[in-house]
């Protein structure tokens, strides 16, 4: 009996291995290629691309709510169809910490820019194009005051209307306020390190005897640099007492028309500003650009893989 049960046992064990090797043999598993894991051509199936608005959630990250760039952002929502698309409102300091975090992560975005920005110095970027010129061609920067200026502070108008600098200058400015520097001393240095470009700016006017001028700008890093450098000009060489109002761009353009501020140096036109600009335009004097060659449009990192507006719409 015992050798009996042994040969049973043994013959059991064969017959099991024998099965398991015909089973492997005839029943083998799904390989990659079966259609149940594959498309319907026999090709291995590999995760849909995520589209550029899947990527950035649908959002394009804008700056304060009553800024031309904003109304100009909303119609090429509008005209290029992007229904799905939201315009996020902040401000300028927020857009550029949003693009700075993604920027170090490599991470897709999109915001609302404009040139000159500091931005562009620190960070490979580009425009995306605008095939229906919804954002206009390139922008100036214009000189506004308040009518009858000439008369009351006339060296003040004498050197505001000469004023007149590059792209290139108000960067340098732009990049030492981002990097920490305070914006009136970043414009006393930038002043003491251009004395020439300065000293044509008030050629042949008379330095006044301490008469208040007040300066009008919004919380742009542009509008930042270039009325703190007006500031310390109109101070330091022309002897006035500057008192800066920051406002948003409608109490800015509101101020200067009414006389409640003397001059601003930060009229973007003719598209950023162009509402303000029709409204108020009997109600002031354009002394014409300080700056010309800016732009403004939607702005992306260059790693990103997206040339237009158009793509926005995949």
């Amino acid at each position: 009996m015992k050798k009996s049960w042994k040969q049973t046992m043994v013959a059991l064990l064969g017959s099991t291995l024998l099965m398991a090797g015909c089973g492997s043999a005839s029943e083998p598993a799904a390989p990659a290629d079966n259609p149940a894991n594959s498309g319907s051509n026999g090709e291995t199936a590999q995760p849909a691309a995520e589209s550029v608005g899947e990527s950035v959630d649908y959002k394009i990250i804008g700056i304060d709510p009553g800024a031309g760039l904003m109304k100009a952002t909303a119609k090429v929502i509008e005209e290029y169809g992007l229904d799905k698309w939201e315009l996020v409102e902040g401000s300028g300091a927020a857009m550029t910490a949003a693009l700075k975090d993604a920027y170090e992560d490599q991470k897709p975005i999109i915001v609302t820019g404009w040139t000159p920005h500091w931005k562009f110095s620190k960070f490979d970027l580009k425009y995306l194009e605008d095939p229906k010129g919804i954002y206009g061609a390139a922008e100036q920067i214009h000189t506004i005051v308040k009518k009858g200026l000439k008369e009351e502070k006339a060296s003040a108008y004498a050197f505001l209307d000469n004023f007149y600098w590059e792209p290139s200058d108000m960067e340098a400015v732009m990049v030492e306020i981002m990097e920490g520097k305070e914006p009136e001393q970043a414009a006393k240095d930038w002043v003491a390190s251009n004395e020439e470009k300065v000293s044509k700016w008030i050629e042949g006017i008379e330095p006044a005897n301490g008469d208040t001028i007040t300066l009008g700008y919004v919380a742009w890093d542009s509008e930042i640099a270039s009325t703190n450098v007006v500031k310390v000009v109109l101070e330091e060489k022309l002897g006035y007492k500057v008192e800066m109002s920051q406002v948003e761009a409608g109490p800015m353009w509101v101020g200067v028309a009414e006389g409640d501020l003397d001059a601003i140096v930060a009229a973007w036109l003719p598209t950023t500003h162009a509402d303000y600009y029709e409204k108020y335009k009997d109600k002031f004097e354009d002394l014409g650009p300080n700056l010309d060659g800016t732009k403004i449009g939607l702005v992306v990192p260059a790693y990103m893989d997206i040339d237009s507006i158009e793509d926005l719409k995949e």
